[in-house]
């Protein structure tokens, strides 16, 4: 006995392809502040297969309606670590740290 769903017959969907999972991602990468609407607009694929390229292909969520990585990659985490441990270094070495952050100093 399986849990998977059993294949269906009908033609299979041809906008979560490849060729459009590739445009979606250059579109949002180009500019990561558009909506879900402006980027289907933009590759010519419905809100839902977008959404559905978003969340399935691209493991993206949307957050008032802009798209943003659900997880950080490997590099994307490393670099953080080592700006706030910077940072965190400059802060404590530096009693004006704030005070030159702030006023531009």
């Amino acid at each position: 006995m399986s849990v998977d769903e059993d294949p269906r017959p009908g033609r299979p969907s041809t906008s979560t392809n490849n060729n459009h999972v590739e445009r979606v991602r250059a579109v949002i990468r180009g500019n990561h502040r558009l909506t879900v609407q402006e980027v289907a607009d933009e590759v010519g694929i419905s809100i839902g297969s977008c959404h559905q390229i978003f969340t399935e292909k691209l493991q993206m969520g949307c957050v008032s309606a802009k798209c943003v990585p659900h997880l950080l990659t490997d590099n994307q985490r490393e670099n953080h670590v080592e700006i706030s441990q910077e940072l965190l270094a400059n802060a404590n070495g530096n009693e004006n740290f704030l005070k030159n952050t702030i006023t531009g100093d």
